[in-house]
Formats: structure tokens, C-alpha cells, sequence
């Protein structure tokens, strides 16, 4: 049978510097296939040209057979192909109903109308998300949910799915496996971009790895396991893995108390949650989408005002602080590393150069109280070469880089500041398992280099891997903690659901 989708040696150069280079790619009717590769493998560019995003350099794109040209996503929905995107395309102004609807336009503005089967479409996936909420107040997860119900709501034929697993709770990801497996049955044929290897041994039919812009291999997906799929990935086996055993780990001692927490509270987000943090550990946070995890951070970095009476007592260095914006926090030496790098964590308009100068200027660590183009681009070489940032030059924009590489740039940012305390959330969210890695040995060495680092992570295995002390929240609060070479992911996840 023709193939639902089908490339044929396709190219697509920004500046002259391929993205995707000569790549002949598959997509049969009905199958799950995934996509894999590091960050900056093309795994993105490829897909967003099926979709409408990009027009290839050089090559062809055909549908069902016939060759075709996309000048835009809309021109591609209307071939029936959706594409849902790492980044949430949502427009955050509207509910979730109206994004929802936003393209039919007889149904868009009947608002009783579009709620009612907005709650309706909802539960019919399984997706517990109010349909009048504003799409700003919802989270990362929420966001993503709301994303894959507009795709499916389309009733598209091919559905692309950029890391749609990333931002969602254990028991969100099992609701949407169960989905796709249905779109499947339907005949829907699906591209299924993912980190998270595992995810794809278990779901895909057929996987095809890049790497650095090419095709290095495709195959049914019994031919693979994890170890195969690394080595394509990267050209090499990494030493250790990405996840390996925690039991054996010798835990950090901890050395002064940084930050002590006591009675914090914040709305019904954060509710009366006390924890303390120490120079030369790491501290993981676990807790499901909502526990309150994310919000304490915000409000010990100023980011987030907690209550005014009752409101708990934060102290730094046992000197009390209460940050109402995050300068004084940065200038006392807190850094907090946003889980959403997109809306929160650079300027997407700018150079790498420009957004890590302006982070160095924030924390007072330019020789220069003006802007100085050479310190600049001196102290961006360093930190991309530092944290291997891959990037045509220091002057490209960082809303051009891959995911991965625009966390690298985020995490640059807040370490050029030289801090005290470093708060990671979700660290390596939409990260590849080479970047992973790199991410992981630079917060072990800060945490070895004496500096106190919390880690916030949905992900048990990556707390389990780093942290010397685990903290679980639940509804709010800090419900327990472990010590972290003796704790498991079973006692982990009990306490943070019961």
C-alpha cells in the first residue's frame, strides 16, 4: 500500500547549515511510529515540514502518494494532519473550550455550547481539565492535555506527537497511551517524538533514529532495545547509562543549612509546607503535577508572594528574607531554573549571547556596568563551550535551538550568576539522553563544588539518581523524606498519592 506519508530526500538549511539533510522518511496508515534522536538531530525540523511549519531546501513531501507543498499548518490540517507541539501552540487569552473549538468558527462563540461539549469531549479521553479555565492559569500538563485533544478534535489522519508525555503525571501518560492505542484502531497513523526511550520500545510499531541532521536507521521495533537505540542515537554506548543504580551511591554529607523553610503558605497551593535545604547536597523534590512543589520554589525565589499574614517564615543563611520579585533573591545568591523554558526562561528573540550577558548583568557579575560586545561574546563562549551548546555561533537566536539546547542556555543563565542555591525544575524535560547525562554531571559537581541544589522532578528515576535527600509533597505540603541511596520508587509514589 502507498504510504499515508512519505519523504523523499529531503534537506532543509537555515543560513546554509543543514538541519535535515537528504532524509527519506515512512509514515504507513494505521502505524505508531516513533522518532528518535538527540537534540538537534532534526527529529523536529522533519515532522514540523509534514506539517505544514517549514518548507524543505530541497526534496519532496508527499501525501497518499501525490506530492504536495504546505504553505502553512492550516493548509496541512486541511490534508488531515495535526501536529502537536513540544511547546504548547495555544493561545493562552482563551479557555480551554475555545482553543479547543478555535477553528469552528459556528461553534466558537456559542460559549454555553462549546463548554458543555468541551466537558463532554474531555472526559471522553479521560482528560481532567475544566473546559472554562484560561488556558494562562492552567499548568504545563494541563497545557499539554488541552494541545492533544485540539489535535484529536481535528479528526486528522496523521497526528504528530513532539514529547507529549513530558509534562504529564504517570497516570495522565497511561490515559494517553490508551488513547493513541484507540486513534490506532481507528486507523489514525501517528509520529511519536520522545526522550523517553522506554515509551517508545512499548508503543511504536516501527522507530527510526536520526542523528545530526541524517537517517541512521528504521526498523520494526523488535529489532531494537534501549541499549541499540542509544548507540544510534549518539555513536557511542554512554558509560554508566542515563538511569543507573541508586542503591550503591554514597550520599553527600550535608554541610550548613542554606535555606530553612518553616510554616510556608501560599493560597491552597502551598499550605503550611516546612523543608530545609543544605550547602553541598542535593535535595529532590517529587511530587504529582499540582502537589504544590513548583509554587514552593517560586515563593523562596520571589518569583511568587506568599500569604501576607500567615504566611509562613523563609530564612537564608539564617538571615529571615521575604523576596516580593526575584532581583534581591538573585542578588542574594537564589536561582530558580523554570520548568517552562519558553514562557519563563529566555528571550526568545535574542542571541545566546545576549541572554546569558543579561543574566551575568543581573547578578552583578560583569566587569562592565554598561554593555560591553566583547565581554559579552567572551563570557557566551564560554558557558556554550562549558555546557556544549550546539549552535551555529554565540549571535544565533536561542528561539532557534532545539529543546535541549535551549534548556542548556537556561541553566547557563542561571549559573553565570554564580548562586548560592540553585533550584532546578524538572531539569531535563524535553532533554535527550546525551544532554541528560551532561545536565546530571553538572548538577552533581555544583552540589560537589559546595553549593546547596534542589532538584524538583516528576521523573522518580532522575530523583532517585541525583538526590542525597528526597522530599515528598503532597496537596500542598512536604508529607516525607528519605535519605537518598535507601528509598524506592514504590514507597516514593505511595506518599505522594496517599
Amino acid at each position: 500500500m502507498t504510504p499515508i506519508v512519505e519523504l523523499r530526500n529531503v534537506t532543509k538549511e537555515y543560513r546554509g547549515i543543514p538541519a535535515v539533510k537528504d532524509v527519506s522518511f515512512t509514515l504507513e496508515r494505521g502505524e505508531v511510529h516513533a522518532l528518535l534522536g538527540e537534540n538537534g538531530a532534526g527529529k523536529s525540523t522533519l515532522t514540523k515540514m509534514i506539517a505544514g511549519v517549514v518548507q524543505p531546501t530541497a526534496g519532496e513531501v508527499l501525501i497518499d502518494g501525490a506530492g504536495v507543498a504546505f504553505a502553512s499548518p492550516s493548509e496541512a490540517l486541511g490534508r488531515g494532519i495535526a501536529m502537536v507541539y513540544q511547546e504548547t501552540s495555544l493561545v493562552p487569552s482563551l479557555t480551554v473550550a475555545q482553543n479547543i473549538y478555535l477553528t469552528d468558527q459556528k461553534r466558537f462563540h456559542r460559549l454555553r455550547g462549546i463548554y458543555i461539549a468541551g466537558q463532554q469531549f474531555l472526559q471522553s479521553l479521560n482528560f481532567q481539565v475544566d473546559p472554562t479555565a484560561m488556558v494562562a492559569a492552567l499548568g504545563a500538563g494541563q497545557k499539554q492535555m488541552v494541545e492533544i485533544a485540539r489535535a484529536v478534535h481535528h479528526n486528522a489522519q496523521v497526528i504528530i506527537f513532539d514529547e507529549p508525555t513530558a509534562t504529564l503525571t504517570p497516570e495522565e501518560k497511561h490515559q494517553f497511551f490508551s488513547l493513541v492505542g484507540r486513534l490506532k484502531r481507528r486507523g489514525v497513523s501517528i509520529i511519536f517524538i520522545s526522550h523517553a526511550l522506554e515509551e517508545a520500545l512499548s508503543i511504536a510499531d516501527r522507530i527510526t533514529v536520526m542523528r545530526d541532521g541524517e537517517h541512521v536507521v528504521t526498523d520494526v521495533t523488535s529489532a531494537f532495545d534501549r541499549e541499540k537505540i542509544v548507540r544510534a542515537m549518539v555513536g557511542r554506548t554512554l558509560s554508566g547509562g542515563y538511569i543507573g543504580s541508586h542503591k550503591d551511591r554514597k550520599v553527600r554529607t550535608a554541610g550548613d543549612k542554606v535555606l530553612s523553610v518553616q510554616n510556608l503558605s501560599m493560597g491552597n497551593l502551598v499550605r503550611n509546607t516546612s523543608f530545609s535545604v543544605f550547602a553541598g547536597q542535593i535535595t529532590g523534590v517529587f511530587g504529582l503535577i499540582g502537589s504544590g512543589r513548583t509554587e514552593a520554589a517560586k515563593v523562596v525565589s520571589g518569583v511568587l508572594k506568599r500569604d501576607l499574614f500567615h504566611g509562613g517564615q523563609v530564612r537564608l543563611n539564617g538571615r529571615s528574607v521575604r523576596y516580593r520579585v526575584p532581583r534581591p533573591a538573585v542578588r542574594d545568591g537564589i536561582i530558580y531554573v523554570t520548568e517552562d523554558r519558553k514562557l519563563e526562561g529566555f528571550f526568545e528573540t535574542m542571541s545566546i549571547a545576549e541572554n546569558i550577558h543579561i543574566a551575568a548583568m543581573a547578578g552583578g557579575r560583569t566587569k562592565s556596568p554598561t554593555v560591553s560586545m566583547r565581554e559579552m561574546r567572551t563570557i557566551a563562549e564560554e558557558w556554550i563551550g562549558l555546557l556544549n551548546v550546539k549552535a551555529i555561533n554565540a549571535d544565533a537566536k536561542v528561539i532557534e535551538l532545539s529543546g535541549g539546547n535551549q534548556q542548556k542556555v537556561v541553566v547557563a543563565k542561571a549559573l553565570v550568576q554564580k548562586p548560592k542555591l540553585v533550584i532546578f525544575d524538572e531539569p531535563t524535560r524535553g532533554v535527550d539522553v546525551g544532554a541528560i547525562a551532561e545536565i546530571h554531571q553538572l548538577i552533581n559537581r555544583l552540589a560537589d563544588e559546595g553549593i546547596a541544589v534542589m532538584v524538583i522532578s516528576s521523573y522518580l528515576p532522575e530523583v532517585l539518581q541525583l538526590s542525597d535527600r528526597i522530599l515528598v509533597c503532597r496537596q500542598g505540603r512536604i508529607v516525607e523524606e528519605f535519605e537518598g541511596n535507601k528509598a524506592d520508587d514504590e514507597t516514593i509514589m505511595y506518599a505522594a498519592v496517599h
